[in-house]
């Protein structure tokens, strides 16, 4: 699987997993964990995207 759709597939999982953590218990640690862990993602696509645009 290509990059960009590995970090799409990715970004989707974290997103879903956290809301279902938040509607849960929105006090839950795991969801700063999580949340660190999508802004990173989001970061790494933001990324692929300024360089595929750059080339």
């Amino acid at each position: 699987m290509p990059y960009k759709e590995r970090l799409e597939q990715q970004i989707e999982e974290l997103r879903t997993r956290m809301y279902e953590i938040y509607n849960n218990n929105p006090t839950d640690a795991e969801l700063l964990r999580i949340s660190q862990e999508l802004d990173d993602l989001l970061n790494r696509f933001s990324e692929h995207r300024q360089y595929q645009c750059s080339n």
